[in-house]
């Protein structure tokens, strides 16, 4: 779109924000980002976020609780959900916390991805092995033994 204009007003930078929240959780860097990428003024954008937290409509700790779900239900491990999360500006603390409710059993999801992947098993072969294990690696399940 030509002579597209930036994100100048309050209720502009909040019209963005609640758009882009309809969608999907986000979290404030997420969200600070992808406003500034559409040229909000900067002073603003930190207080409407602000704005957004206290009304309940931004949390971080709703979106860890959302992704962690949404990537358990997919196959993907811890290691692999912490990486993402702290990408995305989550805090450690919030991370530790979702990824230790007891409502995910790790070694069982890690037992799934594997046997989905390889349903023949464990490899006997020294490199069909290595190649099992950097899958797991990858989906963030390192030091599950699947055995």
């Amino acid at each position: 779109m030509f002579g597209r204009k930036g994100l100048e007003t309050s209720l502009a930078i909040r019209r963005t924000a609640l758009d882009l929240l309809a969608r999907r959780e986000h979290t404030r860097l997420e969200l600070q980002r992808k406003l500034l990428q559409r040229e909000a003024v900067s002073e603003l954008l930190e207080i409407e976020l602000d704005r957004l937290e206290e009304d309940g409509l931004l949390s971080n700790e709703r979106f860890c609780e959302a992704y962690v779900h949404a990537r358990h239900q997919r196959g993907y491990g811890p290691m692999r959900l912490r990486q993402e999360l702290r990408e995305r500006g989550v805090a450690e603390y919030l991370i530790d916390a979702i990824l230790r409710d007891p409502a995910y059993d790790w070694s069982a999801l890690a037992r799934k991805t594997f046997c989905k992947r390889f349903p023949e098993g464990v490899a006997a072969d020294p490199s069909e092995r290595a190649k099992q294990l950097r899958f797991m690696q990858y989906r963030g399940f390192a030091g599950y033994e699947v055995d």
